[in-house]
């Protein structure tokens, strides 16, 4: 697979997945570690020291690397519109700015395409709107989530996101990628196991495999 048939790579590459806790910061590793891009969370709930920031610098090794600081955090582990409510504060999209940078950039969401940001029905899918993202939308593997790829993919296109391809992570079910390939028509980038040890040496092996 060769990274310019897949990407835009002057466009910024949003990971979004099918749900909460699917695997999108390792996959952002394996992306970064991939295409020598940087890293971005701009929300972050549940760890206002950085959380999964900290976690792709553990992992994400390539020369230049630069994981950018997030544009708002939280202390409570809780959907972004209620983390900030918590602490009076409102995120407001308009004011989410991507970070400079050299290399090409990933951005990590926060849980599902439609997780709420505020009150005002601003949810993951307009910021990524806001941002002229292209996506990625990891997929976890178990009972239920053909139906959650479905939707997921159906908004998306409902709202004119570019989707660049799927990435499967974990154990493969039967007959599951057959028929959401048929139902979308879109690239299976790669699958990912679910790592044994998980360091900067796995990552960095399974991103070379990739090319």
């Amino acid at each position: 697979m060769q990274k310019m048939d897949v990407f835009d790579l002057s466009s910024p590459i949003f990971v979004t997945g099918i749900g909460t806790d699917v695997g999108k910061t390792v996959v952002s590793a394996i992306l970064c570690e991939w295409l020598g891009a940087d890293y971005w969370k701009p929300i972050q709930s549940g760890d206002p020291q950085g959380g999964d920031r900290i976690t792709i610098e553990r992992l994400v090794s390539h020369k230049g690397f630069m994981p950018h600081k997030e544009s708002f955090k939280f202390q409570a582990p809780l959907s972004p519109h209620a983390a900030a409510q918590l602490e009076g504060r409102e995120i407001s999209i308009e004011s989410i700015e991507i970070p400079e940078s050299k290399n090409p950039i990933i951005i990590e969401g926060a849980g599902g395409l439609l997780v709420p940001l505020n009150y005002k029905n601003e949810t993951i899918c307009d910021l990524i709107k806001h941002l002229k993202a292209q996506t990625i939308v990891v997929v976890k593997e178990y009972l239920g989530n053909i139906n959650h790829t479905l939707l997921t993919i159906e908004h998306l296109r409902r709202n004119n996101i570019k989707i660049a391809g799927l990435v499967f992570v974990g154990k493969e079910l039967p007959h599951t990628w057959d028929i959401v390939s048929k139902m979308t028509g879109l690239p299976l980038l790669f699958r990912v196991p679910i790592f044994e040890d998980l360091n900067r040496n796995s990552i960095r092996n399974f991103a070379q495999q990739i090319s």
